[in-house]
């Protein structure tokens, strides 16, 4: 995009007190956040709810962040922190179905049939999701959604990336098996 400006620039602004550039920063990065905010919770409420802490947090910590390594690497570290916390807090789960319908996906077409189709793969993508633990989730997130590497992952959770990688394909077997039982049933 012509005439944007970098992470670091809106960085540094936010840092001098340029609400604009906060702004700008948050708007690109909510929507990433708030996805994985409800890949990690199951429901669109709590996802709500952990969007907030996580967009406070980065605005109490911005300071924190050195540039020593890429942004979106140190937002989603603390967003995997602020969302570890608020699941250990929070109330027993109850799938919001309804709510599964309301995940944006930035390549979505706007045709109807598109829409369909997508609303059925986040449904199963967050049904196989919920199956895993904590750990895995955090995992299969942050390699399929965020893109980041097994180092990066590895970094991001305080892990080796060979165990990053050990949790990974592990959660892959887990909703492999999740897929097969519901096929067979």
């Amino acid at each position: 995009m012509l005439g944007s400006k970098s992470d670091q620039q809106l960085i540094t602004r936010a840092l001098e007190g340029s609400e604009r550039a906060w702004l700008s920063l948050v708007k690109r990065y909510e929507k990433r956040l708030y996805n994985y905010a409800y890949r990690m919770g199951g429901n669109a409420d709590d996802a709500r709810d952990m969007l907030q802490e996580i967009l406070m947090a980065v605005y109490r910590n911005l300071g924190a962040y050195r540039g020593e390594g890429p942004f979106p690497a140190w937002l989603f570290r603390l967003a995997s922190f602020r969302c570890a916390d608020f699941l250990r807090r929070r109330r027993p789960y109850v799938q919001d179905t309804d709510a599964m319908d309301l995940i944006a996906d930035e390549r979505i077409d706007r045709h109807p049939e598109a829409n369909m189709i997508s609303t059925q793969q986040n449904r199963e993508v967050i049904r196989l999701m919920n199956s895993l633990s904590r750990q895995q989730r955090l995992v299969v997130e942050l390699k399929f959604f965020q893109h980041f590497t097994f180092d990066e992952i590895g970094s991001q959770l305080g892990i080796s990336s060979n165990t990053a990688k050990t949790r990974l394909y592990s959660a892959l077997k887990s909703m492999r098996k999740v897929t097969e039982v519901s096929l067979a049933v």
